[in-house]
Formats: C-alpha cells, structure tokens, sequence
C-alpha cells in the first residue's frame, strides 16, 4: 500500500490547499493529511477547528484521512509507514525553504521521499495568511476559500470585535 503525507498548517484551507490535496490523493492508496500543531505559531483556528474544517472539505475524498499531530513531519510519516511527503509549492520563492526541509527530512529518515506538486496557476498566489488578512477587514475571500470556511472566517473576526 502506498501511503503518503500532506502535513500543514491549513490556518485556514485554501483552495490551493485542496488542489494540492485531490492531486495527490491520486498517487496513493492512503493520503494523510495532516495539521500540524506548532507551538511557535499562533494561529486563527484551534487544531481541532482546522482539522473539523479539512475534514469537512475532503469528506468526497475517500482514501484522505485527516489528523493532527506535533512534531516532525518526517517522524508523523514514519509513524504512517509512508513513503512520501507532499509539499505544495506556489512560486520559485517557496522552493528554497521546502528544498532545504526536503533535504533535513531526507537526512533523517532517508527511506521517505519529498513529493514536490505546483498548485494550479490559478491559486499560484493564494495564502492563508493573505486570506486571513483579506477576510479580517471585511474583503471577499469566496475566490480563495469554500463558502463553508469564508463563513468560519467571518465568525473567527466578528467574535473578535465583540
């Protein structure tokens, strides 16, 4: 069986997120997406929203099983028995970062490969945070995220202001 690992942050998932996803989830049998609990990261959803959220969004996907995890990724696949790690990349800038993560992971667990996938050129400039920061001052995200996240989205920032 071959199974694969699509770790992230998903702060919230973005449409580019979810091509990176369903693309992939085509080369496995079993495709982890896994949410990533990062201490020095302070992000807009809990890991349990973020992880309800994806589920909810790939719940048509029926070999993409979500999770959440701390860690390394690399040790999380290593847990999976997979045989790759998919990383999304949207422009050059993005490649050193996940060139250099790419080769740490190689260097610690050398059996697990790095799967590099482009997202489509229509979500080339897609964020989170670009997304997070749009819908904070009230601008219409509904090209970027579902309506289901642009909604959690408008609750996150409306409680805020209370």
């Amino acid at each position: 069986m071959r199974i694969g690992v699509c770790p992230g942050t998903f702060d919230p998932v973005t449409y580019g997120h979810l091509d990176i996803i369903k693309r992939s989830s085509t080369l496995f049998d079993l495709l982890y997406v896994a949410v990533l609990h990062n201490p020095h990261k302070v992000p807009l959803f809990t890991v349990e929203e973020r992880v309800e959220m994806l589920r909810e969004e790939v719940e048509d996907i029926k070999n993409v099983t979500v999770e959440s995890f701390s860690g390394l990724s690399v040790e999380y696949a290593k847990q999976k028995n997979a045989i790759a790690i998919v990383r999304g990349l949207r422009a050059v800038t993005d490649f050193e970062f996940e060139f250099k993560l790419a080769a740490m992971n190689r260097n610690l667990e050398a059996s697990i490969e790095t799967v590099f996938m482009m997202t489509s050129s229509k979500y080339s400039f897609i964020s989170s945070s670009a997304v997070k920061e749009v819908a904070e001052f009230g601008g219409n995200v509904s090209k970027w995220v579902s309506p289901r996240v642009a909604a959690l989205l408008d609750d996150k920032f409306r409680s805020r202001e209370r």
